[in-house]
């Protein structure tokens, strides 16, 4: 199978998987990871940025915390839709589903925003850098375990590989 192929498959599943993760099913019981197998494994997870780290946790209190709680714990019921079918803001620590997403996407959905419907999320890429984006990113992976770095490091690279 050529690698574009490849990648679209693997896109394809994680999508599903995602999907699958965010609105609850999809994963065997006890499991918080969702399945990679049959996807080549990426390096190592990088070294967080303790610089990034600290300046995105100064970033976050001033545009996250207010919608998505300072401890990164979201809204309550934040996955069910409020009355105007809008949903409330969701976690950003390893409860919540932040983490099942690329750095890339993470930075697309800070910045420009995701069509998502229900969303309330506003879009910072008039206010803040791509780089002040990746420090808020770096203090989120920052509340993540071992396991839920791994699996968003798996996504974020297998994203980043070119297509053959």
């Amino acid at each position: 199978m050529s690698r574009s192929r490849v990648s679209v498959v693997v896109l394809a599943a994680v999508a599903g998987m995602l999907l699958a993760a965010c609105t609850g099913g999809g994963e065997p019981a006890g499991s918080t990871i969702p399945n990679l197998a049959g996807i080549d494994p990426a390096p190592p997870p990088p070294e967080l940025d303790h610089e990034a780290v600290e300046a995105g946790e100064a970033i976050y209190g001033q545009y996250c915390a207010s919608c998505h709680a300072a401890d990164l714990s979201g809204q309550p019921n934040w996955k069910t839709p409020n009355a105007d079918g809008s949903y409330p803001a969701p976690p950003h620590d390893a409860s919540g589903h932040t983490w099942h997403h690329s750095d890339q996407l993470l930075t697309q959905i800070v910045s420009v925003g995701l069509d998502v419907p229900g969303t309330q999320m506003p879009t910072f890429g008039d206010q803040l850098t791509d780089a002040e984006i990746g420090a808020v990113i770096e203090y989120l992976k920052s509340s993540w375990g071992p396991d839920e770095r791994a699996f968003q490091w798996q996504v974020t690279w297998q994203e980043s590989q070119p297509d053959s």
